[in-house]
């Protein structure tokens, strides 16, 4: 598995403001971490291997990590990749009766691949059975996009924006319009790129595991990503389709 390689080990952010201070971030979720186990940063910087500078800029939201150095934190402190993307919390298990989360762009996770652009959103929720995700798409050909991906789980897809050619392992590929949709079994191995004279697509996106964390954890290995805070999703060009999605409430 290729990872990206940046010279760098975080990538440089900009500095939360009154209104992106209440959201999640990576920064928050490695505070509450160090804060519980109650270490300093230079305790944390000796246990992951990553400069005190540096942790001290993430968790203030002015810097974020690659992939690698996230990688390397999980490995480092013994903890699932998914717990870097959620808060915490104290509240012993129990049934989910009527819980909530209003999706909207700008407080989206946002992760950056090769072929793709990812929006995670109702990030701060845990346990989720389903992950919504806006995606767009940018690779044109299979060719381009590289080995079919597998992962667990069920997907569905619903064109938003442009022409989505579907490649999967066991069927010919088919081009979806928008206002059309596509559910496969994610252990097929599959590719979504832009069909012909088509730049960008833009789809939204469902996928299920009887496991959300297990789940979460390999679509982050497959994306072999970078981070980029909220903040920085609410600065992206966006199109009107995916600027209105982001007003609306994803449950």
């Amino acid at each position: 598995m290729k990872h990206d390689k940046h010279p760098a080990a975080a990538q440089t952010a900009a500095k939360p403001t009154a209104k992106t201070a209440d959201k999640p971030t990576l920064g928050r979720v490695l505070r509450s971490l160090r804060t519980r186990n109650d270490w300093t940063l230079k305790e944390m910087s000796e246990r992951t291997g990553i400069p005190l500078s540096t942790l001290a800029k993430v968790e203030h939201d002015r810097l974020t990590l690659s992939y690698d150095k996230l990688l390397q934190l999980s490995e480092r402190l013994k903890i699932r990749m998914s717990d870097l993307f959620a808060e915490h919390t104290e509240t012993p298990s129990q049934a989910i009766t009527a819980r909530r989360s209003i999706g909207s762009v700008d407080r989206a996770v946002r992760v950056n691949t090769r072929n793709y652009d990812y929006y995670y959103l109702c990030a701060e929720l845990r346990r989720k059975r389903m992950i919504p995700i806006l995606t767009r798409i940018r690779a044109k050909s299979v060719e381009e996009f590289g080995e079919l991906v597998h992962h667990s789980g069920e997907e569905y897809i619903f064109v938003l924006e442009g022409r989505v050619e579907i490649h999967t392992e066991f069927y010919d590929p088919i081009v979806l319009d928008v206002g059309e949709s596509i559910y496969i079994d994610s252990n097929m191995g599959h590719a979504y790129v832009a069909a012909d004279g088509c730049d960008e697509a833009t789809v939204l996106g469902v996928c299920s595991s009887a496991e959300e964390e297990d789940l979460m954890e390999s679509l982050m290995e497959m994306q072999h990503a970078k981070l980029i805070p909220p903040a920085d999703v609410a600065r992206t060009p966006q199109s009107k389709k995916t600027q209105a999605l982001g007003k609306k409430s994803v449950a």
